[in-house]
């Protein structure tokens, strides 16, 4: 059990806080970079005014079906990104992820360390069997990282996505609990 509290969502480079209002200007920043825009919707990647991304900030509530929490590196307690838990389905026992890392620290591993960390936050502390997510053909950097997780490619919804001047798919990853290795 004491390692339960040591680990509680805690990587070994990142952790996943709540954000609070002084993060709101960072929060903006990082879901503003063409990155962010182009890769983390399905939306057309139109900019949002901080009034957009100040109403769904101060909307973020633990008494919710989702869970949304801000990615902060451990030495310099920077927010870096946010990770999510949404869609939630009680009666199958199944969720939706999703993550957003600023540029900066692409590269670098810390979104497979959070993500990582909210699949064991997931499977220890809600009861869902399968965790489920949806990738960009074309975001090969992030597909690497769910593998890495664990995550198992389970379809394709062909042409799903409008980026770039063409279509591309939507790629459909699911991690069941008894595939999972802590």
């Amino acid at each position: 059990m004491e390692n339960y509290f040591k680990e509680f969502l805690t990587g070994q480079s990142i952790t996943l806080q709540q954000m609070t209002s002084s993060d709101l200007e960072a929060f903006v920043k990082i879901e503003s970079e063409k990155k962010s825009l182009l890769l983390a919707n399905d939306e057309i990647p139109f900019p949002k005014t901080f009034e957009d991304h100040s109403s769904f900030f101060q909307s973020i509530s633990g008494k919710k079906e989702e869970f949304f929490f801000g990615i902060f590196e451990k030495s310099s307690n920077e927010l870096i990104g946010s990770c999510a838990v949404y869609a939630i389905n009680w009666q199958n026992s199944t969720c939706f992820v999703g993550i957003s890392i600023g540029e900066q620290w692409q590269g670098k591993g810390l979104g497979t360390d959070a993500m990582k960390t909210l699949i064991h936050f997931i499977f220890n502390y809600i009861s869902i069997n399968k965790i489920k997510l949806q990738v960009f053909s074309f975001n090969e950097a992030a597909i690497r990282s769910y593998e890495k997780c664990g995550f198992t490619k389970e379809g394709t919804l062909r042409n799903e996505i409008f980026r770039f001047g063409k279509f591309y798919d939507l790629l459909l990853f699911g991690l069941l609990r008894e595939e999972w290795h802590r």
